[in-house]
């Protein structure tokens, strides 16, 4: 017997043991013989990660496509992993040091990455085991890392990554090149654009006077305050504006835009560099806006990314002004005053000593001060560190070469997105892709594979011995080398994850049977990042596109719509959700609001809501056990005589093909609508009521066969609903299979149906018909007050032939289901009536006497009118330009849902009305 109440922390484990040692998860389990492929890599999560609710919403999601394929009797590969994540564990394991006044410095690299390695045997497997709690039937007896496996050099995951490095250097497509990066001063390494957080801080805009060099002046136009011209002046100076004066130590150039008849006289003329004395030239470059500030713009190549290019079309050289660490560099070209100092403190060295220049000379020096917001590029992880743009030596992609044939993959159909507008995303940067660096100046992660000769000169090869072969070679005698101390970026790695975790570069059956896979199921934010990147390598390395389809997920806010964040107070932790309400209902939720294109708003209620299906689910399957409804050997659902029972077939068969389109077109949403509307509000509040008499009646004949198909429709309900709610549905399968034939095998791995002739027209009009009449009775009652206690009379009129046979038959459950006395047909409408209709008849429920209509007219007429000025009010407020512009996204979206549902309820009022009219 089940017990009274289903508590998943009781069966969640011991069901996912289960699965376990079943061997249920592995590649292929349940597959038909020469079946079809489906795989699924999950995108690594971070090896110092722990599982957030955007993890659980795309964790869930790839479930639901591995499950649902593996019932489809699919050969399915769900590869898990995790990533190595360079920078972030690098920084976990430097801070355990550090509070043990240690550093990896004086540990020196080798025992660092010992260290690491240690770090990663105890805690990094958190996140794998968090997945686990969820549900996730990924293959983890074949789970990778992509750092390999700990001291095995020649492991297949280290292989692949030098291999693709060295071959990509032998093309001419991996070069090594001075160039600006994001650079990190406290961990003194290039990061990503994914790791840099632009964060918009209240700060100024200092405009400096540069004064022109070998006396040279011009006439400077004099504007009022509407722009018009009113005089002119003579000027010895330019002026310029910036949010960085400490960077004016590297300026190479002014400039200027070529159009700008302002300063077309100094275009090839010099400027005096304040406080520096270095003379630089003024260049015209259609960079400078005249519109903005003064038209005239420092240029500072070694220090900012766009004034790096209006250098190198100029032809003047960068010059880097600060250390790894972020402080002035010590150059005999800068004063001494600044050397040393950190790139804050010379800022504020350098702003006293322009104001101290401008009291002695108002043509010198600072000219004045401007209070502006602006954007900082922060270190995303702490957003406390201030991203330095730094000119230095790092290994490159040219990633505009590998960008053309993922371009065309995607522009030819061979690889589509989900939903299609991230096309868009992608075309976009790949269009517009610029070189990738690749080195980053850490200990933990692979290791370049290149190694340096006496004059510098770089030797690409698999390992050191081939390397000294070909240095050898080169300078005609045996040299010390060594070896490049910086390693790969963690997306080059994670790149080759489609293709390294099944083994490549050996030629595995593995690679042969599971690559290309189907789908990748991931974020917007990483289109660039990995999905790109990941095209480019499979067609690079084995000419075919690493998946299919590429689904993207939407992000998932709280119930307000903003996004989560820990400073808001507002992030949900998924295993707290887990712990409280299950891993079903938590599945269930993030499933049902994952519409195409759309971000969730999750509310804790919406979970409180599907953990109460599970429940209804759990109750059902008791009651029909207390019933006796258990499975037939050869029971043949055709076969049924009552309408009762081949309507509910029917209806069954249309879920299991509706939540099998919803699944198989992307849209999880609807799959899990499709699944809750059936199973709670068909077989549930319908089929389970109406079947109630027939079990307490005489009629074995109509008991037994109830009995057989309320079991076969639990059966097809615990099928449709297992890739969405694994484990209560895995449970109720194993404790249902207790009685008649024998299971052939978990639900896991049982293959999901396909029926034919079963729909039954004339069943399906004549139950739609009775829900029609009871449903109809039941909103009266609700809208007009009725008291629950109160037993009413039905009257028909205009019943036709058929009406009054259904009548007859649903009698008994009308009157039970709608609480009345008695069901009579009737010429006529009896007054003071509320009235329906169905079909052929007019229905009505006489209300003298139980309820005072005028009363009743007048406060649905009075809430029309309430809802009526609300509606106005929120189309004024969505009909206001300025409420739309300025107006947070998610305080629209409140306000066209407040709206939608003043809507539905006024149509509800007035058909009360009409009814009473």
């Amino acid at each position: 017997m089940l017990e009274k109440t289903y508590e998943p922390a009781a069966v969640e484990s011991r069901i996912y043991d289960a699965w376990l040692e079943a061997n249920a998860f592995a590649a292929g389990a349940g597959a038909k013989p020469g079946a079809e492929t489906f795989t699924i890599v999950i995108p690594p999560p971070n090896v110092t990660g722990s599982l957030h609710i955007g993890h659980a919403l795309n964790n869930t999601i790839q479930d639901i496509l591995v499950r649902f394929n593996r019932m489809l009797k699919k050969d399915v590969l769900w590869q898990p992993g995790t990533d190595h994540a360079g920078i972030a564990t690098q920084m976990i394991v430097e801070r355990q040091l550090a509070e043990k006044q240690m550093d990896r410095r004086s540990m020196g690299r080798d025992k660092f990455i010992e260290r690491v390695w240690e770090w990663k045997a105890e805690s990094g497997g958190t996140i794998m085991n968090q997945l686990k709690r969820l549900g996730a039937s990924a293959d983890f007896s074949r789970e990778r890392f992509t750092m390999g496996d700990r001291g095995q050099a020649d492991d297949q995951m280290v292989r692949a990554v030098t291999k693709v490095f060295v071959e990509l250097h032998k093309r001419g497509l991996i070069y090594r090149a001075k160039r600006l990066v994001n650079w990190h001063p406290g961990l003194e390494t290039a990061i990503s654009d994914l790791e840099v957080e632009n964060i918009e801080v209240k700060g100024h805009m200092w405009h400096l006077r540069y004064p022109l060099a070998d006396g040279v002046t011009y006439q400077f136009p004099i504007k009022d305050e509407e722009g018009n011209v009113t005089g002119e002046e003579t000027r010895d100076y330019i002026i310029v504006a910036t949010t960085r004066p400490e960077t004016m130590l590297g300026d190479v150039a002014v400039a200027v835009h070529p159009e700008d008849e302002r300063y077309s006289s100094l275009v090839g003329k010099f400027v005096e560099l304040p406080l520096v004395g270095r003379r630089i030239p003024v260049v015209a470059d259609e960079y400078a806006d005249p519109a903005l500030g003064t038209g005239a713009v420092k240029i500072t190549p070694a220090h900012d990314f766009n004034d790096f290019e209006v250098g190198a079309r100029a032809g003047v050289e960068p010059i880097n002004v600060f250390t790894t660490r972020g402080t002035v560099i010590d150059a005999d070209f800068v004063p001494k005053a600044y050397r040393g100092l950190d790139r804050f403190e010379a800022r504020k060295a350098i702003i006293a000593d322009l104001t101290a220049l401008a009291e002695d000379n108002p043509t010198r020096g600072l000219h004045h001060i401007e209070d502006k917001k602006i954007m900082v590029p922060h270190d995303e992880k702490s957003k406390l560190v201030v991203i330095e743009p730094f000119l230095t030596d790092q290994w490159w992609v040219k990633a505009d070469v590998l960008a053309q044939p993922a371009l065309a993959s995607v522009r030819e159909g061979r690889t589509k997105f989900v939903p299609q507008q991230y096309e868009n995303t992608y075309f976009a940067w790949l269009e517009n892709i610029k070189p990738w660096c690749i080195s980053r100046q850490l200990w933990w992660g692979h290791q370049i594979p290149a190694w340096y000769g006496p004059d510098n000169e770089a030797f690409v090869a698999y390992d050191e011995a081939e390397a000294k072969a070909a240095a050898e070679e080169h300078y005609g005698r045996p040299v010390e080398l060594t070896r490049d101390p910086d390693v790969l970026d963690t997306w080059f790695s994670s790149a080759l994850w489609p293709f390294s975790t099944l083994g490549w570069p050996d030629e595995t059956p593995e690679l042969k049977r599971y690559y290309p896979t189907n789908v990748l199921v991931t974020g917007f934010d990483i289109i660039f990042f990995w999905v790109a990147r990941m095209m480019m390598m499979g067609l690079e390395f084995l000419d075919k596109e690493p998946f299919d389809t590429v689904y993207m997920h939407a992000l998932v806010r709280d119930e307000k719509g903003q996004k989560m964040s820990k400073t808001k107070g507002n992030v949900i932790d998924p295993l707290k959700l887990v712990d409280q309400y299950g891993a079903d209902a938590t599945r269930f939720t993030l499933a049902a609001m994952a519409a195409q294109g759309r971000d969730l708003k999750l509310a804790i209620a919406r979970v409180e809501g599907y953990r109460n299906f599970v429940t209804k689910l759990w109750n059902a399957a008791r009651f029909l056990e207390m019933n006796e409804c258990r499975r037939i050997a050869g029971y043949e659902p055709s076969a049924n005589t009552l309408p009762l029972n081949r309507w509910i077939v029917g209806s069954t068969v249309r879920a299991l093909a509706s939540v099998r389109q919803g699944i198989e077109d992307y849209k999880f949403n609807e799959a899990a609508n499709s699944a809750y509307d059936f199973v709670w509000g068909t077989f549930c509040d319908w089929y389970v009521e109406f079947a109630k008499p027939v079990f307490n009646g005489e009629d074995e004949a109509a008991k037994s066969e109830t009995r057989a198909t309320a079991a076969w429709a639990l059966d097809q309900i615990l099928i449709m609903l297992h890739p969405m709610m694994p484990f209560v549905t895995e449970e109720l399968w194993a404790e249902t299979g207790k009685f008649g034939p024998q299971r052939q095998s978990q639900l896991i791995t049982t293959e999901w149906p396909s029926f034919e002739g079963l729909e039954n027209p004339e069943a399906d009009a004549e139950l739609a018909w009775l829900i029609d009449v009871i449903s109809n009775v039941r909103s009266v009652r609700a809208e007009m007050n009725v008291p629950a206690s109160a037993k009413l009379q039905l009257v028909v009129t205009g019943a036709g032939e058929q009406t009054l046979a259904r009548l007859v038959a649903g009698t008994s459950l009308i009157t039970r289901l709608a609480r009345l006395e008695e069901i009579s047909p009737q010429a006529q409408v009896p007054g003071e009536s509320a009235q329906f209709v169905v079909g052929d008849s007019t229905f009505a429920l006489p209300l003298a006497g139980v309820i005072d209509l005028t009363v009743e007219k007048a406060r649905l007429e009075k809430e029309v009118a309430k809802l009526d000025a609300e509606i106005s009010q929120i189309d004024k407020k969505l009909g206001n330009e300025q409420f739309v512009a300025k107006a947070p996204e998610e305080v629209i979206e409140e306000q066209k849902t407040r709206r939608e549902a003043a809507s539905e309820r006024r149509s509800r009022i007035l058909d009360a009305l009409k009814r009473l009219s």
